[in-house]
């Protein structure tokens, strides 16, 4: 990548219209990130440390719950450091790695969730054959996938963005480099790249999205062909997360890079959201409806000691009737 830029270093100016709340931010996020943290940490922690959830379907949770931890960890560390006081300024090199590692694992998290409505296509739609459709093999190659075709659209949107000149401004209305605040900085006519960005960050997701909807059409078909009420709800059961998951990462995206015109104030509340919130909720919406996952998360508290043994049978017994 050539540096065409006399700018060294860029300043952050945060999240529009929030001048003298950085103490309240600053708690805000940090709990937002400490439990992010905390719950994909767990997440991993329950799935290896159980034997009957080491299948495709929960590989692909645990890998998911990585990029969980690491994708707020682009942006949120700066954030909290100039919130409580320190300097704004993040050096040429440091903004385009943000821009960089911030698309890289949010396109990757995207294809993933591709993969994993297929993976309960697979399971739904032809059990018979799942075991062998998903195989080790398969699961490895495809999680690689993920991050190979995610390093590709990463690396050619930060070449697109950072081929640019900057000579000048270097004041990120922002709280961290992204493609559509970078752009404005640049000292060269950007409207062609813009509508090339617009048709590469936007194309992605809708494809992974409709082929979404249509690994999620043939389960609904499927499922609606099981006779017992039981059955039904127990494949309902298991696609619900995953449903709920998704909404929660494309609605954001659809919200900042798709809109013709962009709001500061609503694109950085809405990317709070995608880059804290989101991975913060992830563990909870599949853990809540996955009765395997509480089992062995139950197993990791008791191990770590934040949950008392007699409380553990309490809950366990309440479980046992519940479900009778």
């Amino acid at each position: 990548m050539r540096n065409l830029s006399v700018v060294t270093e860029f300043i952050l100016l945060g999240i529009p219209h929030t001048e003298g709340l950085e103490t309240m931010l600053l708690v805000l996020f940090l709990s937002f990130y400490i439990f992010t943290l905390m719950g994909n940490l767990l997440i991993l922690l329950a799935i290896l440390s159980s034997a009957q959830l080491h299948t495709p379907m929960y590989f692909f949770l645990c890998k998911l719950s990585i990029f969980d931890i690491f994708f707020p960890s682009v942006s949120s560390p700066k954030m909290l450091c100039y919130l409580s006081g320190n300097s704004r300024a993040i050096s040429y090199a440091g903004c385009a790695s943000q821009l960089f590692f911030y698309h890289f694992l949010g396109c990757t998290e995207c294809f993933l969730y591709t993969v994993m409505a297929y993976d309960r296509f697979v399971a739904i739609c032809h059990p018979l054959r799942y075991t062998i459709i998903m195989s080790p093999r398969a699961c490895v190659i495809l999680a690689m996938g993920t991050s190979f075709f995610g390093c590709i659209q990463a690396t050619f949107l930060t070449t697109l963005t950072f081929q640019l000149p900057y000579c000048g401004p270097n004041k990120v209305e922002y709280y961290f480099c992204d493609i559509p605040v970078m752009l404005k900085l640049a000292c060269a006519d950007t409207s062609a790249l813009e509508m090339v960005g617009f048709i590469s960050v936007g194309l992605m997701p809708l494809s992974c999205f409709l082929l979404i909807l249509t690994s999620y059409s043939r389960i609904i078909c499927s499922i609606l062909q099981i006779r017992s009420a039981e059955g039904r709800h127990h494949a309902f059961s298991t696609c619900s997360a995953h449903l709920t998951a998704i909404l929660l990462f494309y609605m954001p995206v659809v919200l900042i890079y798709l809109r013709p015109t962009p709001s500061p104030w609503l694109d950085a509340t809405v990317q709070i959201l995608n880059n804290l919130v989101t991975p913060m909720l992830n563990p909870l919406i599949y853990s809540l409806r996955n009765k395997e996952v509480k089992s062995s998360l139950r197993k990791v508290l008791h191990q770590l000691g934040f949950l008392p043994e007699q409380l553990q049978r309490e809950i366990t017994n309440w479980h046992f009737n519940h479900n009778s």
